[in-house]
């Protein structure tokens, strides 16, 4: 299995030019970037999905649809797409194309796990609206995501309150405005 390869970027989101796999970055806490996807239903629920317990870092906790490495060589929307594919492939006969995708906003967060897993990500907020998406419809890459539902925005503010979702305060604030204008 090879593994995979991600560009190192320094404090202000600029590619370096120097390469390491996705170990050796959260091991030396290298600067690089992510994306981060809502998916969201014509009823206006969020698809969410439980994290695997076998997780570095929020093992078994809830979060966002969809996040992920965006791969050297790669730009942030087919990332996304990527993404979606390989964690919670939508099997309706279509892929997802990256004209789908509404781009929110990005981020920086810096958090140390432990000594050997530091988080220095750029985030790329994306939001994917799709109807007809069924839960029983959506198959799911087990070794990432052990679970999948919908949620409402008052079930995600109950899970921010009790904290059993994956933090992402940046994600979830634009999110909720978004969601509160439909």
């Amino acid at each position: 299995m090879s593994k995979e390869l991600i560009d190192i970027l320094d404090e202000n989101g600029v590619k370096t030019g120097e390469i390491a796999t996705r170990d050796e970055i959260h091991k030396k806490g290298l600067w690089h970037r992510a994306i981060v996807v809502a998916i969201v239903n014509e009823k206006n629920e969020i698809l969410i999905q439980q994290r695997s317990n076998n997780k570095e870092k929020n093992a078994g906790m809830w979060d966002i649809s969809v996040a992920g490495h965006i791969s050297t060589g790669q730009d942030a929307l087919s990332a996304a797409a990527r993404e979606i594919n390989e964690e919670v492939s939508i099997n309706l006969g279509y892929h997802v194309d990256i004209k789908a995708f509404r781009y929110m906003l990005s981020y920086r967060i810096e958090e140390k796990f432990s000594n050997h897993f530091i988080e220095r990500q750029f985030y790329d907020f994306f939001i994917l609206r799709k109807e007809g998406i069924k839960v029983e419809n959506i198959k799911m890459q087990e070794s990432e995501v052990q679970a999948i539902k919908w949620i409402d925005i008052n079930k995600l503010l109950d899970m921010r309150e009790k904290k059993t979702i994956v933090e992402r305060k940046p994600v979830y604030d634009e999110l909720i405005n978004y969601l509160n204008r439909y």
